[in-house]
Parts: C-alpha cells; structure tokens; sequence
C-alpha cells in the first residue's frame, strides 16, 4: 500500500511540474529599447535612431524587415551575435565588430550566439522621420 502511495505521488508531482512548466510565460526573445531619436537637422525629414537590443543566453529575434527607408549600421556591443542579412550566409560578429543593412534588407536570423553569456548590440538607423514602426516581422 506504501509503494502505491508513493507511486500515485510522484505521478501527480510529474503531472503538476510539467503543467507548472507549459503555463509558465515564455521569456523574452529580446529586449529592444530606443536611447535616442534625433532628427537630422542638416538632412530634413531624415532622423537618427539608436535601438539597444540585449538577447539573454539563447536569445533570438524573429525574422524581420524594416521601415523601407532604415539604413542600419549595427555594432556589437556584448558577446557575440549571429546574423544573416537577405540570402547571405549567416556570421558571428563579437564583441566590436559591426555590419550594415541597407533600405529593403531583410534580417532571416538575429541571434545570440551564446547560450550560456550574453549579448548586446547597438543599431543606428538612419531613417524618414515619418517612419514609426522601426521593425516588422516577415510573413511565414
């Protein structure tokens, strides 16, 4: 009777974990904040935009594109990023190391290359003023 008992209660103790685990809210896949936004005085309608995105180990952005006018120069300010612009291969850019993404680009992977450290990078986008939604998921 002892080992039933035992036997229903680690049961019931998987069960209860593994809905605990499925419930739980998935963590961020990044953390993307504005820290300055400037227009460029001496180029009108154009503005100045820099976006810290910080990936935790494993972290990853979905596949995306961005305003038709963004020119990105992006550069890695933390550990190391993987990414693959159009149908270029993916690469691993470290710490200091930088890359570009010109109007109509699109981002397939955006990555930590880490699952153990973090990462961070900053992008300048030099982009119409107008433009507000700086990133847009691509379609499946």
């Amino acid at each position: 009777m002892l080992r039933l008992l035992i036997a229903t209660a680690v049961c019931a103790s998987s069960v209860l974990t593994a809905h605990a685990a499925e419930t739980q809210p998935a963590a961020p896949l990044a953390k993307v904040t504005v820290v300055f936004d400037h227009a460029l005085p001496n180029v009108p309608g154009k503005s100045m935009k820099g976006v810290l995105v910080e990936y935790g180990p494993g972290g990853s952005s979905p596949a995306h594109i961005h305003a038709p006018s963004a020119f990105i120069y992006a550069t890695v300010l933390e550990g190391a990023i993987r990414s693959q612009v159009n149908d270029g291969p993916a690469k691993v850019f470290h710490k200091g190391e930088n890359f570009s993404e010109k109007p109509g680009d699109r981002h397939g992977v955006s990555a930590n290359a880490s699952d153990t450290e973090p990462a961070k990078l900053l992008a300048v986008f030099v982009v119409d003023t107008a433009d507000k939604e700086l990133t847009m998921p691509l379609p499946k």
